[in-house]
């Protein structure tokens, strides 16, 4: 199907990206993932949940981990410009049929929880509380010396149903990937902060979370991370990589935390703040599209995603498969 014309005036102004909830089942565990091999840093903790943030980042939190039963990730947040439009999203939401919960958040102003058509819990903020700055604090970076985060990706059953509806408040396309067979979308990228992705969709039984990302500062700092898991107990948690993406130019590793959560080290990709850029077409069937050099990707990668809480599964229709590692 056609990529949709860029909506440049939309209902609400989403400025980013912010944080994602994860349940985990072992919350010790975590924090010896997430704070002493990742390097991420806590804003706080009790005995059941974690905040953390990166080192660029003056908010309170990207990534909150609460204890639970079973892994899951309870929701996506985003950070929208100003007060003004934390009321016109939350109408806006209300209008489409979709909840509108407003919830007190620690560490945030007014919030309210939602969802998207495919049942992506989703919260949307204007204020978080702000933070002493700790990116020249040297002596704090650690593991892979995590700047900023960067990106959601989600599997969906219907990749452009999903860019049609974000594509409505304002995501823009960069690249994407058609199958030529069918004329439709298997994956897209999309953004709002003028990097490649906010938020990307892959085809595949959805919704899931694929994975977040998070941007260091050179593919050394990957590197470094390798030796680090491969010594301390983590050579199994190492997914993919590392390699080049085709799409986003990105160099890229895929690790998985102990309850199996995806998240990627990413740096290097490219500067998308131009209202007019068109987006960039991939073909399903190109090698290069997923990886410009670097080992295929294994199949736990197209097939393993983390649950959202509360969300129903759906198969996609769409059976069209890229090239899969042995």
């Amino acid at each position: 199907m056609p990529i949709p014309a860029p909506t440049l005036y939309p209902p609400f102004n989403i400025v980013r990206l912010s944080h994602v909830e994860y349940r985990v089942t072992n919350l010790a565990a975590s924090r010896a993932f997430y704070v002493d091999t990742l390097g991420l840093q806590v804003t706080d903790e009790d005995d059941r949940t974690i905040y953390l943030r990166a080192m660029e980042e003056r908010g309170h939190h990207c990534i909150v981990l609460v204890q639970d039963d079973t892994p899951s990730v309870g929701l996506l947040g985003f950070k929208l410009f100003d007060e003004p439009d934390l009321d016109k999203a939350a109408a806006w939401f209300a209008d489409q049929g979709l909840p509108v919960d407003w919830v007190e958040r620690p560490y945030q102003g007014r919030t309210f929880r939602t969802q998207d058509p495919f049942g992506i819990p989703l919260e949307f903020y204007a204020r978080m509380d702000r933070l002493a700055p700790i990116h020249q604090h040297y002596k704090l970076y650690k593991g892979v010396k995590p700047l900023r985060i960067d990106h959601f990706n989600m599997f969906s059953a219907d990749v452009d149903a999903s860019i049609a509806f974000y594509n409505t408040i304002g995501f823009r396309v960069t690249e994407y990937t058609e199958d030529a067979e069918s004329g439709k979308c298997w994956a897209a990228w999309m953004h709002r902060k003028g990097g490649v992705h906010d938020v990307a969709f892959t085809n595949g039984r959805g919704p899931r979370l694929h994975h977040t990302a998070f941007w260091v500062p050179t593919p050394l700092n990957i590197i470094d991370l390798l030796d680090l898991m491969a010594t301390t107990g983590y050579l199994a948690n190492i997914e993919r990589g590392p390699g080049r993406h085709g799409i986003s130019n990105a160099f890229f590793l895929y690790v998985r935390d102990p309850d199996g959560h995806r998240i990627e080290i990413y740096c290097s990709d490219y500067m998308t703040v131009d209202p007019d850029l068109e987006p960039i077409k991939w073909d399903l069937k190109d090698p290069q599209r997923q990886t410009l050099w670097g080992a295929p990707a294994p199949r736990s990668w197209f097939e393993e995603g983390s649950v959202f809480e509360g969300a129903a599964l759906v198969d996609s229709q769409l059976k069209a498969q890229p090239i899969i590692a042995p």
